[in-house]
């Protein structure tokens, strides 16, 4: 006897668990990014282990993938209930307890164990850890960029999804999309961008990326339809990232770099996006069902936060109490066991975070500040499959 296949659903659903596992594919492709490329792609290593360490250097694009599901989530979150009359205060109240806790305790943390200045401390904490340069501060903290980023969105976004109309809106973030690697292009051809990456108004256009697709399937959009939108999203961005190499797409050293390559990332993870959402609500559902990258999309956020200061804390105590087991070129086994080791630690704690200390916050907000019933979709991406009430009621952050 044959089993049942589940009836397909609409692309957008109250809760939507294959969100879940692009959350842990992004988390996780930063945590490799840090844990190999970043501190050993230098070394002269030959073979596998070279292949190895490049293949991890692609996880720091997992912000950006962070960027376009905010957008993708965040926007339709302020969709859905700008006609409320508590429509700022609510979102507002929601995303400071979710977001703040967390934050605001590593900070403290990072002072605490002189993991930062006080000067980059002082920016970090009203959300300006991304423009410290322009203050002549040191970037102390380089998780804290993203952030920054994104709060930005947050406090801009939410007047302007209130005020403008569903296609307006969408042609205004389809503009950002545009104007933002224009901006990027004529500062790179100055000399700015060095440094400049981080600058809400040269990385936005992910956030903006997210906000059109979430006002795009607002509109009927058929399963079919939004199938081929996801191939035809990622095969473009493929192609023109394949046929610009030779132009330097594939390194931001070069104007079409600069300016262009984060444009077709952002494409690229849209068009992933889409695909998971056809493929989450469809009949063949179950081929999305990973618990342990759900597991990952569920911490997340702590574990972006934390993972680089345990790793700094494993090279300083390395350092001090046992020098033979300094990772260095003849000796890639303790790169590994330096990965494994903080990784260990930064999971562990993030579950505790997650689960024993902002989980308060959570419940906190549900009861200062709602979700309305008749909200359509949710925004939770962090929460696990077991607890689908509580993923139907909040947007997640980093």
């Amino acid at each position: 006897m044959k089993s049942e296949v589940p009836a397909p659903e609409p692309l957008l659903r109250r809760f939507m668990p294959e969100l879940d596992l692009l959350r842990g594919v992004a988390v996780l492709g930063v945590l490799f990014f840090h844990g190999f490329r970043a501190g050993y792609g230098d070394l002269p290593f030959t073979g596998m282990r070279k292949l190895f360490i490049l293949a991890t250097e692609p996880g720091a694009l997992g912000v950006n993938l962070f960027f376009v599901l905010s957008g993708f989530l965040i926007t339709g979150i302020l969709f859905d209930s700008r006609s409320r009359p508590d429509y700022y205060r609510r979102f507002y109240t929601r995303r400071a307890l979710r977001i703040l806790p967390a934050y605001y305790s590593l900070l403290i943390l990072l002072g605490i164990l002189h993991q930062a200045s006080g000067a980059f401390l002082g920016l970090s904490f009203i959300y300006l850890s991304n423009v410290t340069t322009l203050f002549g501060v040191t970037m102390d903290y380089h998780p804290l960029w993203s952030l920054a980023v994104e709060e930005h969105y947050y406090i801009v976004w939410p007047s302007v999804v209130r005020k403008l109309r569903a296609r307006t809106l969408a042609i205004f973030s389809l503009s950002i999309c545009i104007l933002i690697p224009i901006a990027r292009a004529v500062a790179f051809h100055y000399g700015y961008m060095l440094g400049g990456e981080w600058y809400t108004w040269f990385a936005a256009d992910g956030l903006a990326a997210g906000s059109v697709l979430a006002i795009v399937l607002r509109s009927p959009v058929s399963r079919k339809q939004g199938a081929a939108a996801a191939a035809f999203l990622l095969s473009m961005a493929t192609i023109f990232l394949i046929a610009g190499a030779p132009f330097g797409m594939l390194s931001r050293q070069t104007l079409v770099g600069a300016s262009l390559q984060l444009t077709l990332v952002n494409i690229f993870f849209a068009g992933l996006l889409l695909l998971f959402l056809v493929l989450g609500s469809g009949p063949r559902r179950s081929l999305l069902h990973f618990s342990s990258l759900g597991f990952f999309g569920y911490i997340s956020y702590g574990l972006y936060l934390i993972h680089p200061m345990l790793f700094r804390i494993y090279d300083s105590a390395v350092r001090r109490f046992w020098p033979g087991l300094q990772p260095s070129l003849g000796h890639f086994g303790l790169i590994v066991l330096r990965f494994a080791i903080v990784s260990v630690a930064a999971i562990g704690l993030s579950y505790i975070s997650r689960k024993y200390y902002e989980e308060w916050f959570l419940q906190l907000k549900d009861r200062v500040a709602p979700q309305p019933a008749e909200t359509a979709v949710n925004a939770v991406v962090l929460t696990p499959p077991s607890n689908p009430v509580a993923a139907a009621e909040a947007s997640e952050s980093l």
